[in-house]
Formats: C-alpha cells, sequence, structure tokens
C-alpha cells in the first residue's frame, strides 16, 4: 500500500498527524516517535524492513486494511540510522514535543532533525581519524566556489577552483567530502562522476540564509564568499534543523599556501592509504601517527595533505621538534597528559546539538583536568601557545556530575549530593521512603502474626503486601487491607497507610529525574556560553599533539632535520624511504639524490624491481614530510620549496569510465606538463609502456624534451627505453642514473643501489626466474629474445646499407644538378647539345 493511493480523510488522527508531517520531508525516511519506537510508514516502513532486515508488521490506521509498519526502539536506535545514513537515505526524527502524561488528546510531534552523510554528529559514528565534510558547490561560469564544513569539529572553509571540473573532483575527493549540494541538476557530467563513479551523496537546494549566523558572514569580506556560506547554512540551518553556534568564522582556504598534490599524487605515493587494499596500515600516515587524541590525528592528516610553503612557518614546526626531543623528559609527560584528552572538538559540536549525556560531560571534566599541568610544561618548553584551562567549567563538573553516569539523561543519578538543596531534599524523602517499606514489613509482621509476609513494587499497582497461600487465611478485615491481586502460590494487598508512602515515593522520583534532567540542562547552558574558547582550546591540544607525534617519529626512525634552500636545489645524501625500511626485515639501501641548478631531469635506468619506483618516492615522500615541518628520513638533506608535485606512477585501467592503461597515463602526463611550473616535482615511472614500442618510446621523448626545454622542474623519469638513455648529449640539464644489478649465470641480485650513468641492459628473463616461471618457458624465451636481437642486428646492417647507397645516391644527383647548371639550351649548338647530353649520361651511370 503507497501513501499516494490512500485516502487521507479516512485515516486516524494520529495517522492523520503523520502524513502531514511527511508532505514536509518526502526525501526523507521519516522515524515518527510513538511511545519507545519510531515507527516507519507506507513506503518508508517497507524500506526500512528491507534494508535493516527487520520484519515488516501492519498497523490499524483507520483504514480497511492494515497498513505497512516496521519500527525499532528508541534507546538503541542510533545503529540504525547509522546503517540507513551509510546506504544513501536521508533520515528526519519526528519527536513527541509534549509529555503524554501532561497532555489531552494527542500529543504535538514534530521534526526535529533531518540526518544526511554529512551532517552525522554523533561519535559513535565517525571516524576519529577523519572529517566528515558536507559542501556546497556554486558554479559561478567562471569558477567553481566549494564551501565546505565539518558539523562534528565546527569548522568551515571557502575555495575557490578555477572553472574545470577535473579540478572540482580532485579538491572533493582530496578533502573526502562526503556529501555534496548542489543549486540544481543540470551539470549531468559532474554529477554522474560524483555519484556514480565516486559514490557521494548528492543533494539539491537554491535557497540561501536570509538572515543570522552574521558572526560567520562578517568574519570574510568577499561577496561570493559569503554567497557560498549562505547557501551552505540554509540547507544546514533551514532544511537540516541544525545549530551551528559553535562555527565562529569562515576560513578562506589559498591554495597558494600550500604544496599542491592532486589525487593521483596522494594516491600513488601512499599518502594515507595503501593502493593494493585501500588500507591506513603501512600508509605513511600510519607510520607517522603516533597521536594521543582523535583531534590530533586528523590535525596530522591535514599537514601531511597540506604541506606549507612557507619556510619560516615550516621551520617553526622544526623548532619545536627539536626543543621536544631535547626535553625529552617534559615530551613523555606531555604525551601521556595528551592521552588523557578526550575529543574536545566532537565534544563541543554535542553540547550545542542536544546529544550531549552525562558521559560526554564526564569526558570534558576530565579533559580539562590535565590542563593545568600541560599549561607548565608549555610555560618551560617556551612554546607561545595561549592555552585556557577553563578552571570554573572544571570545578562546575566536578561538584555537579556522578563519575559513572547512565546514558540517558532523563533517568536521574546524573547530579551528585551537594549541588543543589531542593534535589538533596527529595532524595532523602526517596531515601527514608525505602527505609520506611523495611521497616513497614517489619512492623506488620510483629502486629499480625505472619511471618511469610514480604513488601514487594511493580508497575501496575505500585506498592503492595505479599502474603503466602497459607498465611492469606489468616488476614483479617481489622488489618483494613484490600486484596488486589490472587496469584497460584500468594496473595496480595495494599493498605491505606503503604498507599499514602508510596505517593511520597514516586512523587519524589519523579521529582528528581524531573529536576536532575532541568539541572543538567543548566549546565550544558553555561557549557555553551563558553564554547568557542573551548574550541580554540581544542585547537592548540590538536597541534600540540600533531607536533609531539612528528617528535616521536624523528627519534623513532632516525630522521634528521632538513635544510630550506632558495637555489632550487634538491639534494638528498643516503635518502629512504620510511614505511618500506620500517617493515623490510633486511637493512635498507639508502641512495642519494643529487639534482643541482644545472640538473632538472633524472633519467633512471634498471631492472624490475631494482628499486626505482621506491627510490622516485622516496624522494618524493622526503619532500612531503619537509614541507609539512617533518624531520626527514636521510643522512641530510637540503631541499628547494617546492609548489606542486605530480605524479604517474604503475599501470592501471580506469575500469568505470572505460579508459584504457594508456589513456589514464596520458591524463596524469598531460595534467603535469599543463599544470607543472618551474618550481615543481614530477614522478613518472616508466611512462609510455601501454602503447606500442615505438609509440612508447616516440611520447616519452618528446614528454622529456618538453619537461627540459619548456618547464625545467625537477622531474624523476624511470624508463626502459634504454634509447632515451643518450638525451643527456642533447641537453645538458639531463642527467643519467640507474640502479645496479649483479649478473650471475642466469640469476641476478639486486643492489638497490643507484650510480651515475645509463644502464647497460634489461633484466626481465631473470626477474621472471625470480618469479619461478617454469624453466622450460624461460629457456624458450631466451631463444625468443637472441632471435629478436639477431634480426635487430641484421636490420641495424642492412638499414647501414641502404643508408650509405641513399647517400651516394644522393651525392651523384647533386653533381648532376650542379651539371645541368652549367649548360644554357638556348644558346647551344646541335653538336654541343649532343655532347653535353653524352655527358650527362656518363654521370648518370
Amino acid at each position: 500500500m503507497k501513501l499516494s493511493e490512500v485516502n487521507i480523510n479516512e485515516l486516524s488522527p494520529m495517522m492523520k498527524q503523520y502524513v502531514e508531517i511527511k508532505e514536509k520531508y518526502k526525501e526523507e525516511l521519516l522515524f515518527f516517535r510513538l511511545g519507545d519506537f519510531y515507527e516507519l510508514f507506507f513506503e518508508d516502513g517497507e524500506v526500512a524492513s528491507r534494508e535493516l532486515e527487520l520484519t515488516l508488521t501492519g498497523k490499524n490506521a483507520g483504514l480497511k486494511e492494515r497498513i505497512p509498519m516496521c519500527g525499532v526502539p528508541f534507546h538503541s536506535v542510533n545503529p540504525y540510522i547509522e546503517k540507513l545514513i551509510q546506504k544513501g537515505y536521508k533520515i528526519a526524527i519526528c519527536e513527541q514535543l509534549e509529555d503524554p502524561k501532561d497532555t489531552k488528546g494527542m500529543v504535538k510531534r514534530g521534526v526535529v532533525e533531518v540526518i544526511s552523510k554529512g551532517s552525522i554528529v554523533n561519535l559513535e559514528s565517525l571516524n576519529e581519524h577523519d572529517n566528515n565534510y558536507i559542501a556546497s558547490l556554486l558554479d559561478l561560469e567562471y569558477l567553481y566556489l566549494l564551501t565546505y564544513a565539518d558539523i562534528s569539529t565546527g569548522e568551515l572553509k571557502s575555495l575557490s577552483i578555477s572553472h574545470d571540473i577535473d579540478k572540482v573532483i580532485n579538491e572533493i575527493l582530496h578533502l573526502n567530502i562526503k556529501e555534496v549540494i548542489l543549486e540544481d541538476n543540470t551539470n549531468m557530467k559532474l554529477i554522474n562522476l560524483l555519484k556514480s563513479e565516486y559514490g557521494i551523496e548528492i543533494s539539491f537546494s537554491k535557497e540561501y540564509l536570509t538572515h543570522g549566523y552574521e558572526n560567520i558572514l562578517n568574519s570574510v569580506s568577499d561577496v561570493r564568499v559569503k554567497q557560498g556560506i549562505r547557501h551552505l547554512l540554509y540547507y544546514l540551518v533551514v532544511k537540516e534543523l541544525k545549530d551551528l553556534s559553535h562555527i565562529s568564522k569562515a576560513e578562506v582556504v589559498n591554495r597558494n599556501n600550500y604544496l599542491e598534490m592532486d589525487i593521483h599524487t596522494v594516491r600513488n605515493l601512499e599518502l594515507i592509504e595503501t593502493l593494493r587494499l585501500k588500507e591506513r596500515t603501512y600508509s605513511l600516515l600510519w607510520l607517522l601517527d603516533k597521536t594521543k587524541t582523535a583531534m590530533g590525528s586528523r590535525k596530522l592528516k591535514s599537514w601531511l595533505l597540506n604541506p606549507l610553503r612557507d619556510k619560516e612557518l615550516i621551520n617553526e614546526r622544526y623548532n619545536k621538534i627539536e626543543i621536544l626531543n631535547n626535553e625529552f623528559i617534559l615530551k613523555d609527560e606531555l604525551r601521556d597528559l595528551l592521552y588523557e584528552i578526550y575529543d574536545l572538538e566532537r565534544l563541543c559540536a554535542k553540547v550545542i546539538t542536544g546529544n550531549l549525556n552525562g558521559r560526554d560531560l564526564l569526558q570534558i571534566k576530565n579533559s580539562l583536568g590535565v590542563l593545568p599541568r600541560v599549561k607548565d610544561i608549555l610555560k618551560n618548553l617556551k612554546f607561545q601557545y595561549n592555552l585556557n584551562t577553563h578552571e570554573d567549567i572544571y570545578n562546575l563538573l566536578e561538584k555537579s556530575i556522578y563519575e559513572n553516569p547512565p546514558i540517558s539523561i532523563k533517568e536521574g543519578f546524573l547530579i551528585k549530593e551537594g549541588y543543589n538543596k531542593e534535589l538533596d531534599e527529595l532524595k532523602s524523602i526517596r531515601s527514608g521512603g525505602k527505609d520506611f517499606i523495611l521497616s513497614f514489613e517489619a512492623k506488620i509482621k510483629n502486629t499480625t502474626g505472619l511471618k511469610n509476609i514480604k513488601v514487594g513494587f511493580n508497575r501496575v499497582f505500585g506498592y503492595y503486601i505479599e502474603v503466602s497461600k497459607s498465611d492469606a487465611k489468616k488476614v483479617s478485615e481489622d488489618f483494613g487491607w484490600e486484596r488486589k491481586q490472587t496469584l497460584t502460590n500468594c496473595e496480595r494487598f495494599i493498605s491505606p497507610e503503604l498507599k499514602e508512602k508510596e505517593s511520597i515515593i514516586l512523587n519524589a522520583e519523579e521529582k528528581i529525574f524531573e529536576l536532575e534532567y532541568n539541572l543538567f540542562c543548566e549546565i550544558r547552558d553555561v557549557i555553551k556560553k563558553d564554547i568557542l574558547n573551548l574550541k580554540e582550546t581544542a585547537e592548540v591540544i590538536s597541534e600540540l599533539d600533531a607536533i609531539s607525534s612528528l617528535a616521536v617519529c624523528a627519534d623513532l626512525y632516525n630522521l634528521v632535520r632538513p635544510t630550506l634552500n632558495d637555489e632550487f636545489k634538491l639534494e638528498i645524501i643516503e635518502g629512504r624511504h620510511p614505511v618500506i625500511e620500517e617493515t623490510l626485515k633486511v637493512p635498507y639501501v639508502p641512495n642519494d639524490v643529487i639534482m643541482d641548478n644545472t640538473t632538472d631531469i633524472l633519467l633512471i635506468t634498471g631492472p624490475n624491481m631494482s628499486g626505482k619506483s621506491t627510490f622516485m618516492r622516496e624522494a618524493a615522500i622526503i619532500t612531503i614530510m619537509a614541507q609539512m615541518g617533518s624531520f626527514v628520513p636521510a643522512k641530510k638533506a637540503s631541499l628547494p620549496i617546492i609548489d606542486k608535485i605530480f605524479t604517474r606512477i604503475g599501470a592501471s585501467d580506469d575500469l568505470v569510465s572505460g579508459e584504457s592503461t594508456f589513456m589514464v597515463e596520458m591524463k596524469e602526463a598531460r595534467n603535469a606538463i599543463f599544470n607543472a611550473t618551474k618550481n615543481s616535482l614530477i614522478i613518472f615511472d616508466e611512462l609510455g609502456r601501454g602503447t606500442a614500442t615505438y609509440d612508447g618510446i616516440s611520447l616519452a621523448e618528446a614528454i622529456l624534451e618538453y619537461i627540459a626545454k619548456n618547464i625545467k622542474c625537477k622531474t624523476l623519469f624511470s624508463t626502459h627505453y634504454h634509447e632515451l638513455t643518450s638525451l643527456d648529449k642533447e641537453f645538458t640539464n639531463i642527467k643519467n642514473v640507474h640502479v645496479l644489478a649483479k649478473e650471475e649465470g642466469n640469476m641476478i641480485t639486486f643492489l638497490h643501489k643507484v650510480e651515475k650513468g645509463p644502464a647497460d641492459k634489461s633484466y626481465g628473463i631473470h626477474v621472471a626466474r625470480l618469479a619461478k616461471m617454469p624453466e622450460d618457458l624461460l629457456l624458450r624465451a631466451e631463444e625468443i629474445l637472441n632471435t629478436y636481437e639477431n634480426k635487430a642486428k641484421k636490420n641495424i646492417k642492412h638499414d647501414e646499407k641502404v643508408q650509405l647507397a641513399m647517400d651516394f645516391d644522393t651525392q651523384e644527383e647533386d653533381k648532376l644538378r650542379a651539371k645541368l647548371k652549367e649548360y644554357d639550351p638556348l644558346h647551344m649548338t646541335p653538336m654541343e647539345a649532343i655532347n653535353a647530353l653524352f655527358v650527362l649520361k656518363e654521370l648518370e651511370k
């Protein structure tokens, strides 16, 4: 049964209320609160039943047949919501806005929040190492405006991008944005790329926020940026009913302040996940992340993906690493304290969004409790951080919140004794009432002489006196008891005295729950007023954690402080790939990368598996680590400030878009050639191998020549095309290097050492032998190889003969032409003409 097929006038009053609310939220699954359950009806119920694997039942709604219904418990709704969100659905939470006990007739209900993939704030469902961004994307025709926010941490940023879909896609993937809001659905190419190929949630909204959040809008001056902010805020504030008062300002991102890397570079260098398994383990981030807090982990990832281009800021981070490692006792104490700090950024968001509970407040208190000692350590280290210790909030939470509060904030046991006088009095009544029950039980045993008697409680008729079957006959009317229930082995009674005390006890319990909830809300509101200062504290802690993690890595992995030069020299002495070095079971072979200001291109030759790709990757990774403010894996390093890094490493088809390996190669190469400057770094690994040999050689040589002539940036280019090694004769800024390999009979040993000059041969069959190919297959391959090599030699000899003949013919033709120019047929006698013809015939022979 579909909702559109139903006659609304025939529905029950409650279902009419449901339909009225659902009309406003047609795109969302409506979680409709009924008592202790959220229920979904009609198509929503069918979808939830299928996606959550729950039983689809029916409900009487005033119609002849029952309507489809699916329900989930109120107290455990989060896992169900998270599962639906991950499947791409949006959820509208419809709550009871009145207490049913205080309401005559139907309870008022309304949607209090809409949840989508980019607007989750529940801590349990978020990856603590990653931001959860939602973005507005506006097409201003001459550029794209990307405004993105993480409402779980209170970040809001704006970025202008040139009018190029590929660059927009790159930024969205680079930021790992979960949901993008567009004005309309006209750009189908962009929508299909985002939604179909990359699984990013797409939403549409044409509206802009017209009032409110002036503090955010006033933090920027560009009217275009304000337009993007208004577009995003309307969606979050008006459509999704979010409170964003924990966001104080917007940051305009200037990409010129950071080393630029496209998504291919991030993936090829395995900065945040491995290429093969798409896992964090064995990525560079995995190696460097020794942080103690979730905030610090996110900050370190941001530093890694956005290395700096400001030498002063980079050197500031170097200085802090040196200080921390020199003051290693203070460093260790600082890191122990950081471990005690919870995710303050996301806790601040929970304070604002109303999802806070007692345990969250306890986490805030425990986090603030270590800040005074952290501040003392910063003073001793002479770090210029202004750290607020929030002693007022800490003292408030210390005297108010129990050490082990429940998750629910409406069932009491939140507030400590001594915090509120009225609450203490109510607790005394409750406690006294329970003592009364015990004394009342002892009293009636004495006065009645009944031994098998006890006082109990249930929700049906409250406190009761339970008497065994054998003693029930002894209950006299003089006792004044009223029989309430007969069971198999006992009788239950109530008495006026017991009912009077019950009223006092139960009223006290109910008042305690209500008062504790109100006090909790007051405490939350006090913290709300200081939320922006708390966010600043969280920012300081995240930076401290990230820099201390880099300090630990510098010590742990034997990293050195690099020197930043202005001569655009790239000199790495005994450089190492940090992840490979850490995971290898044998000693790592370090290598030098020497590119002075007269060398732009290193042409790298050598067999497969010899270490060419590792050599290139380590140069790029050392550059990135240096500019993120980290020490680097080398004996010594002097590096320029690189503005952009481009890579093409490995062979892979883009199966989704139907592009071949070679097309992907060419697109990535084009991206580098079009966008690289003389201050860039390019890594090309065996470019041109995806097509026919001569095509590949031609393109590779043309690309090398283009870079050498026009771009002149630092380039590492590995190849198996030995024909290219002669380019160093033509271009002085191209240098040959090769990876050593030791050949012993049919076997080869890779030395992984890079030396000057080109390699003399390839070792493809040797590598195949290492891969345990069948020996008869390898022998046949050697025969075929010898055949091709002999043919090549014959072709070379034949080509030489042909060339000599062509050269001779050309010389003779030149003599013939010269002789012809001596004759003037218009002034020759017949005899002179015959003689001239005879001479020409002789020359032609």
